[in-house]
């Protein structure tokens, strides 16, 4: 379903485009099958949540392996996507 250059009228909840991040917590806890609470490792997954209104169907997941890499994991993520960010106002102080 495409939806370059048109617009729709999305369904409910689905007028956001959902970016999640989530890291790992294995091995941590000193016993093994055990979590310990708000505890992670600085490495994860970067995916899309589906979104039909959007013509999103989620691809496989990206794994960032540092905090540093979170904002290109996204970006490529969103690429991936073919999802199409406008630049608002505080965007074009750094655009032009």
């Amino acid at each position: 379903m495409s939806h370059a250059g048109g617009i729709t009228k999305p369904k409910h909840g689905e007028k956001m485009i959902e970016v999640k991040i989530k890291f790992w917590t294995n091995d941590i806890a000193n016993r093994e099958g055990y979590i310990m609470p708000k505890h992670a490792w600085g490495s994860g997954v970067v995916y899309m949540e589906r979104n039909e209104s959007h013509g999103i169907i989620p691809r496989n997941p990206r794994h960032f392996h540092s905090l540093m890499d979170i904002s290109s994991v996204i970006e490529k993520v969103l690429i991936q996507h073919e999802i199409t960010l406008n630049k608002d106002r505080v965007m074009e102080k750094y655009l032009e």
